[in-house]
């Protein structure tokens, strides 16, 4: 199983890619490595955190995707009706946007550090964006 760090400040996150589910899209994500972005709030989704990626495309279809991620996963929407993005959920989450309801590929899931993910969440509703690094482990 492959694995990925997701740090920001003294927040540390270990995540594991879902290489049999999400095959394509873990390949896309991977390529995108080592990432350095911000999370920022949704707007529509209710208790996530999100990077855009506007009008970037990778050729991705759907693979294992959902509408209602859990806590600790994290989703790549291949952009269509929306922008692309990844997203991640930190508490209850229905992923939306202007256009209303959007399925993502559900590519990784945080399987250590998931304790603190809410208040990291929490943290970039009420502090605004965070800076993150992934790599992989």
């Amino acid at each position: 199983m492959k694995q990925v760090k997701i740090t920001s400040g003294d927040f540390c996150f270990t995540g594991t890619l879902l290489t049999e589910e999400a095959p394509e899209t873990c390949k896309v994500f991977e390529s995108m490595l080592p990432l350095k972005s911000s999370f920022i709030h949704v707007r529509w989704s209710g208790e996530g955190i999100w990077i855009p990626y506007g009008d970037l495309r990778t050729g991705l279809d759907y693979e294992n995707h959902t509408s209602h991620p859990a806590k600790g996963e994290m989703l790549l929407y291949p952009g269509g009706i929306s922008e692309m993005e990844i997203i991640m959920a930190y508490g209850r989450c229905c992923f939306a946007s202007q256009h209303g309801q959007l399925s993502g590929n559900h590519f990784l899931t945080i399987t250590e550090g998931l304790e603190r993910l809410e208040e990291f969440g929490k943290k970039v509703l009420w502090e605004g964006a965070q800076e993150i690094e992934v790599t992989l482990l």
